[in-house]
């Protein structure tokens, strides 16, 4: 399972990254987790707003840092 986090270095965007690590290795879920922060790849998603979540290049959230539960149920329903 692949997870992006799309966003440029605001601070939601580095607060949705930590966030991701944490869950993940609390709850001991295997994935690779990445940063793009490039605008041009941001820009591939069509989002206007940072933070964006993208999880098996399925682009679940943008514009703000989701709660953990939901985090986590999409990470479940990607699997």
């Amino acid at each position: 399972m692949k997870i992006k986090v799309l966003g440029t270095g605001c601070s939601k965007c580095i607060s949705l990254e930590r966030k991701l690590n944490e869950l993940v290795k609390e709850h001991n879920i295997d994935v690779e987790i990445e940063k793009v922060s490039q605008l041009e790849e941001i820009m591939k998603y069509g989002i206007m707003m940072t933070p964006g979540l993208v999880i098996n290049e399925k682009l679940v959230s943008f514009g703000s840092v989701p709660k953990d539960k939901q985090i986590l149920k999409w990470i479940e329903e990607a699997k």
